[in-house]
């Protein structure tokens, strides 16, 4: 380890003391924008957790997002959402609805959720979402540059095929996750200088399904909400966090989650 890196590490440890350790926080005070097919308000592990819910409606081409009771028309969102609660149980939630009922949606309306999170000033923004068409990356990569200065701490899935998705290849302005078969989510890695830094239990992960059930998920987009959890769970303590911050934290804690691995 150089003498730059020994330094850096020295900071977080002593930026997480053992009073305020993020192992034992719940994610109190912390709401998380969940970019989505919308979440099942009645499901037992989300219900009363979700303080606004909104979903995209285009008219004369442009993108209104109005109150919403429809609930999950995918089950995605649900399942996200219910990950994140699973780490972050008292965090509560945004949802805001931009995928239909088979879990696509329109890059405009993604584009206009995403500035909506961005304008409500969420700290955490879960996208369990994205889109391969180049037309998008320049308005994307501009919405992500405006999070990142607002303070919005954006955590984005990567693409499931091996092809390039936007934004989760924009790792200077947001966290990008790729699953692994980890199943403890504190045990996370970081793969510092790839274009996907962060990996996460993403392989057959139990959780929520619209109407009360459970199923048993494997993709990026679940291994996505498992770091916004543990973004929540910062925050609780730390509330101030950049998101320069936030990401500098969680390569010192997947750092000494593999020092432990290796000891």
């Amino acid at each position: 380890m150089s003498i730059d890196e020994s330094a850096f590490f020295s900071t977080m440890s002593a930026y997480f003391r053992p009073k305020d350790d993020w192992r034992t926080a719940t994610g109190r005070g912390v709401t998380v924008a969940v970019i989505d097919s919308g979440i099942d308000l009645m499901h037992k592990d989300l219900a009363g957790r979700v303080i606004e819910a909104v979903e995209a409606r285009v008219e004369k081409n442009k993108v209104i997002f109005e109150p919403s009771g429809e609930g999950d028309s995918a089950g995605h969102g649900t399942a996200c959402a219910a990950i994140v609660a699973g780490i972050a149980p008292a965090a509560k939630f945004s949802s805001i609805k931009v995928l239909g009922a088979s879990g696509l949606g329109d890059g405009q309306v993604f584009l206009a959720g995403l500035e909506y999170a961005i304008k409500k000033k969420y700290k955490v923004i879960n996208l369990s979402l994205g889109t391969t068409k180049p037309q998008f990356f320049a308005p994307l990569h501009d919405m992500l540059d405006r999070a990142y200065q607002a303070g919005c701490i954006v955590i984005a899935a990567a693409n499931n095929l091996p092809q390039p998705s936007f934004p989760s290849v924009f790792s200077s302005s947001l966290i990008s996750v790729i699953k692994s078969e980890q199943t403890d989510p504190l045990k996370f890695g970081f793969h510092y200088g790839e274009v996907i830094e962060l990996t996460a239990p993403g392989v057959n992960v139990r959780t929520a399904w619209p109407g009360g059930g459970y199923r048993n998920l494997t993709g990026n987009s679940f291994a996505c909400p498992h770091i916004a959890g543990i973004v929540a769970l910062l925050l609780e303590n730390h509330p101030n966090m950049t998101p320069f911050q936030v990401k500098s934290a969680l390569y010192a804690i997947a750092r000494e989650n593999q020092e432990l691995a290796d000891a």
